[in-house]
């Protein structure tokens, strides 16, 4: 954080596959081949300053350390900004960029070494890096009772020689070169220079180096916000979008290098999952954060600011000064206090089959898998291809019980003037172990840089037997294709209403029609396939809506409690959205644990599980099942009805 040609809508059948945009390839077909499994987790995350990680990526980041995941940490630039490291009693310092870079590097030792339950002033072991290309990183390193914090500094300059902000013009200018600086104190003393091929081949180094099994980067595709130019100064955001150029840029190279690191491994894709953190995003949206998550996370952040009196034996300053205290929680921005994915959802779609067992979906290495429940755990992953896919999928079950699987495709992101496009994708089971082709849906956006905003697919089968898409679109209201019996999709229409935050659901409600649920800024928003269809006077929710037949629940904002308009608050205290199936609630508490709700009793497992984002619940002929995935990349699977109520 620093405080400064996508085709139009198809209309074919999905039985024939359409030709792939310009510039992009057609979806990986479906292999049938086991996919790869992780045999230890690690965390990885690459974010553009000191502080993005602290700002953006917890709870999430903590919670995995506290499980004992290694963490690695990846700063592509120096954080250097105009090299002022302002202090309350001195908001005008000379500037001195190596200094206030190497100031920011002190207060992030200090935050993790906090982290891991140490002295904030404890010693790191530092060393250098040796990546492709010759290039060189500092690495800071420090282990504490089984856990392990390596923090990797790139440097590049945040600025060119000519003023431009550094990262953003790499992306998007061919031929460009971009120096790196210096830090005080860094055992690295000879500047290196960048250019668009070697921040990708250093970062695919990296992934290849460590190989995460979870990779957190920033928002690649952030929201379109319109404002003017005093305003985007004082958001410190760029013009048009609701982030930091930085944090863009540095994004799309992430995922430039996760999928080329995933086309090009030996042996096939790793087996890895992504995440992606919304950044100034938070600052336009409600908070969601109760105040013991909020606290934690902004403690985080005072021995990363620290003050300029600390005693850390580091000259050039001891943090960033413009951060310390209790400034993050007065920051009129907000931003510490929300934690947005930008793909939200359950990472594991889940289907029943016959047998009342449940089939799994999701993606590893940027490719859909499939999981069959085997013994009460999931069996090992199933290759169906598809990618380069974002992390959540969307499905539907035909009334034949065949599954359909919906994907937001990265098709190109590529930067140097050529398109980034996504598409909408899905694939179509057609026997126990036979899948169709995949089949592209476009996108309900013709303009390519419009085409980037879409967000994840959520799917429905009504009654009739027609399967229903949504998806959020630019305006951030929805737009929907819908397949009838016969297998052909309808063009995409735009379905209007909004503004509303990606994290739609979809269901059949006690009328047996199809309904659709946001959270917006103040209030839920609701459609049926004809439209909007406002709801009056509810509340306003912090995260996606869960429905049960006629029943809606969420959090507020800012808050632990769960609502349910219409009715009494339920007893179900935590953080983050709730899942709904039948007559049961599945959510975290607000230590991030597995919990699952019914008849006024939690459960939970005897070995919780860490989940990412949010568990999946399926209720069927066996009961409530719950589902995710855990920074391992691993699946697992609950059965509640097997566990111990809560005393």
């Amino acid at each position: 954080m620093i405080g400064a040609a996508v085709a139009g809508a198809l209309t074919g059948c999905s039985r024939v596959t359409p030709a792939p945009p310009p510039h992009t390839t057609a979806p990986a077909p479906a292999s049938g081949r086991p996919a790869a499994q992780a045999e230890r987790a690690l965390l990885l995350q690459v974010v553009a300053h000191p502080d993005d990680d602290l700002y953006f990526m917890n709870p999430d980041t903590r919670q995995a350390l506290d499980a004992g995941t290694p963490l690695v940490c990846v700063y592509v630039t120096a954080g250097e900004a105009d090299g002022r490291n302002k202090t309350p009693s001195d908001r005008a310092p000379a500037p001195n960029k190596a200094a206030y870079s190497a100031a920011r590097h002190q207060g992030l030792r200090q935050s993790y070494a906090a982290q891991l339950g140490l002295p904030v002033f404890t010693a790191w072991q530092t060393g250098v890096l040796r990546l492709p290309g010759g290039f060189h990183a500092e690495v800071d390193t420090l282990e504490h009772r089984g856990r392990r914090v390596e923090l990797v500094y790139l440097n590049l300059a945040m600025h060119t020689p000519a003023g431009h902000m550094g990262v953003p013009a790499l992306w998007r200018d061919r031929g460009l070169l971009l120096r790196t600086l210096v830090p005080d104190g860094s055992p690295l003393r000879a500047v290196q220079t960048y250019d668009y091929e070697s921040l990708v081949a250093v970062l695919v180094g990296l992934f290849e180096r460590y190989r995460p099994t979870l990779v957190q980067t920033l928002d690649p595709d952030p929201d379109i916000q319109l404002s003017d130019r005093i305003t985007q100064i004082r958001d410190s955001e760029q013009p048009g979008y609701s982030d930091h150029a930085d944090h863009t840029a540095v994004a799309c190279f992430s995922w430039a290098a996760l999928i080329r690191w995933a086309q090009e491994a030996k042996g096939g894709p790793p087996a890895f999952v992504a995440t992606a953190f919304r950044g100034y995003y938070n600052h336009h949206w409600p908070k969601n954060l109760p105040p013991q998550v909020l606290a934690r996370k902004a403690a985080q952040l005072v021995p990363y600011g620290a003050a300029p009196d600390w005693a850390c034996r580091n000259p050039s300053g001891c943090g960033d000064y413009n951060v310390g205290g209790d400034r993050p929680l007065t920051n009129r921005k907000g931003w510490v206090r929300a934690t947005h994915h930008r793909y939200p959802g359950p990472r594991l779609a889940l289907a029943e089959n016959a047998d009342g067992r449940v089939t799994a979906y999701g993606v590893l290495g940027l490719r859909a898998v499939r999981y069959e429940e085997e013994d009460g755990t999931f069996g090992a992953p199933v290759d169906l291809g598809g990618g380069p896919l974002a992390p959540v999928l969307g499905s539907a079950v035909l009334p034949d019980g065949r599954h359909l699987v919906f994907g937001l495709r990265l098709a190109a992101i590529e930067g140097r003037g050529a398109p980034d496009v996504r598409e909408i994708v899905v694939l179509e089971r057609r026997g126990p172990h036979t899948y169709g082709s995949w089949t592209g849906l476009g996108n309900p956006e013709s303009d390519t840089d419009r085409g980037r905003r879409i967000g994840v697919p959520v799917a429905v089968t009504a009654p009739d037997g027609r399967v229903h898409l949504f998806v959020r679109n630019a305006d951030q209201g929805i737009s929907t294709r819908v397949r009838d019996t016969a297998g052909t999709w309808s063009p995409w229409r735009d379905l209007g209403g909004g503004p509303v935050q990606d994290g739609l659901t979809a269901v059949v409600g006690d009328d047996r029609q199809v309904h659709v649920y946001a959270p917006g800024h103040d209030t839920v928003h609701h459609w049926t396939p004809d439209g909007p269809d406002p709801l009056v006077g509810l509340p306003t929710p912090a995260d996606a809506i869960a429905a049960a037949g006629s029943r809606l629940y969420y959090r507020p904002p800012a808050s632990d409690r769960l609502l349910s308009p219409g009715g009494p608050d339920v007893d179900f205290p935590g953080y983050g959205p709730v899942t709904a199936a039948g007559p049961y609630l599945l959510g975290r508490d607000v230590t991030g644990r597995v919990q699952l709700l019914h008849d006024g009793r939690i459960t939970r497992p005897a070995t919780a599980p860490l989940a990412l984002e949010g568990p999946a619940l399926h209720a069927g002929r066996l009961g409530p099942t719950a589902a995710g995935v855990s920074p391992d990349a691993r699946p697992w699977l609950w059965r509640p009805s097997q566990a111990k109520a809560k005393a």
